[in-house]
């Protein structure tokens, strides 16, 4: 598996997104933990996660338990794999989404995750979505005090702008090390940003690389020209899409989901997946 980093941390240039697991749909916790351990098996070394992704109101971190009990009973060597979660964008239980920005509230987020994984110092932890009711330093801030604790090693924020990349490089005294935004051949409004990380040398990792959970199968039917390039290669229309992503800057290292091991096995091959300087431009002109 080819390596990218986050900070000065060595990961897997693909990651494994672990919402579907925990959402609408889910499947049942026995193919969860075998789709944990194909990624594992795969190379996979960077597994992404946050309390909100769970589906009723009375199970905040479904995901984050679920990923700790595959990393337990995994039978290899589990030291080089870094859990990413997130805090502040909360899930009351009826489908809605809602924001809690408040820096008290992000810090006792941040030590209930890690319990939950079971860590001391969680690997990176996230800011999941700017609160429009509290200043964007002040949630930023307590990633600052949470690093300066020791609760969390590394720090990143999602869902941000370039304005906010750079007032959270300001917060944390230099210490971003990535920022996740939703990125796909479908929404690429994110560019932009994607492009600042790239000038920054700071890890950028796509969510819904492949469009989302509802549009990944369909992802051929809604982009020609990653289906044909993927019939060319005799690769799914996915690994071309990531592939692709992969060669936009190598800062970006994307997370896409999965709920099945197939489909991560299918993911983690797109790191061998070369594309010609022609294939991109007609992928980024077509995307």
């Amino acid at each position: 598996m080819i390596l990218r980093t986050i900070g000065a941390r060595a990961v897997s240039a693909i990651g494994l997104g672990g919402m579907p697991m925990s959402i609408e749909g889910r499947p049942d916790a026995e193919r969860s933990v075998a789709t944990i351990h194909a990624a594992l098996d795969a190379g996979v070394t960077l597994i992404d996660t946050a309390d909100a992704y769970h589906l009723h109101a009375g199970e905040v971190g479904h995901n984050e338990e679920l990923i700790a009990t595959a990393l337990r009973s995994y039978g290899g060597d589990t030291s080089e794999v870094l859990v990413a979660t997130k805090g502040g964008h909360l899930r009351p239980g009826d489908g809605s989404w809602t924001q809690d920005g408040r820096p008290e509230y992000l810090k006792a987020a941040a030590k209930a995750s890690a319990k939950r994984l079971g860590v001391e110092a969680i690997g990176l932890y996230q800011f999941h979505r700017p609160d429009p009711h509290v200043p964007y330093a002040d949630s930023v801030g307590a990633l600052r005090d949470l690093l300066d604790e020791g609760v969390i090693q590394l720090a990143g924020i999602s869902n941000a702008s370039v304005q906010q990349i750079d007032e959270a490089i300001g917060v944390l005294d230099g210490r971003l090390v990535s920022v996740q935004n939703q990125f796909s051949p479908s929404h690429r409004s994110s560019l932009r940003e994607l492009e600042h990380c790239a000038k920054l040398g700071i890890a950028f990792l796509p969510w819904s690389p492949l469009g989302g959970i509802r549009n990944a199968a369909a992802l051929g039917d809604r982009h020609s020209a990653f289906a044909s390039l993927a019939a060319k290669h005799g690769v799914s229309p996915q690994q071309i899409t990531l592939a692709w992503e992969l060669q936009l800057a190598p800062v970006v290292i994307p997370i896409p989901g999965a709920s099945r091991p197939e489909s991560i096995e299918d993911s983690a091959r797109a790191v061998d997946l070369a594309l010609s300087s022609d294939e991109m431009s007609l992928l980024s002109d077509a995307a």
